[in-house]
């Protein structure tokens, strides 16, 4: 007789989800002129001169706005970069990522 035993293949599934989202929002301040908040926006996050206004505006009103959404290394990057740029010309431009719910 044969003393061979076979076991069925099983297969795994592996569960492919989306990366999580993360937002990047603007601090508004009362230092950095507006200009250079819309020319920052425009470089960093691709805008229009009119989103960009707009973004800059709903910050100055509000205290925050969420400029953009990417994934968590994009957004850190665009928000360090935008921050960055601020600090070069010694303003205290804020950008700051937080998760999506």
């Amino acid at each position: 007789m044969n003393d061979t035993v076979t076991t069925p293949k099983t297969r795994t599934k592996t569960k492919v989800e989306r990366p999580k989202l993360h937002k990047v929002i603007l601090i508004n301040d009362d230092y950095t002129p507006r200009e250079f908040v819309t020319m920052v926006l425009k470089a960093e996050f691709r805008m229009t001169e009119d989103q960009a206004y707009k973004v800059m505006i709903t910050a100055h009103k509000l205290g925050a706005c969420v400029v953009a959404v990417f994934t968590r290394d994009v957004a850190e990057t665009k928000a360090t970069r935008a921050t960055d740029a601020g600090r070069a010309k010694g303003y205290p431009l804020l950008f700051t990522t937080e998760p999506e719910e």
